[in-house]
């Protein structure tokens, strides 16, 4: 599955990224309201500090 980074998890980010999620994808998400990075943590996904910060890379 891939790897993908998220940024902005509002009312149509955050459902896009919990899809990826289930479909097995790996994500590192980010958005400048902690509550939606974390139920997002929660799921499953890595939180980024800032956007662009490379925690998707390998």
């Amino acid at each position: 599955m891939a790897v993908i980074a998220f940024i902005g998890l509002g009312q149509m980010g955050s459902p896009m990224a919990s899809n990826l999620l289930k479909q097995g994808h790996q994500l590192s998400v980010f958005d400048v309201n902690p509550d939606a990075v974390q139920r997002l943590v929660d799921k499953g996904a890595q939180p980024c500090k800032q956007p662009g910060s490379g925690n998707h890379r390998r």
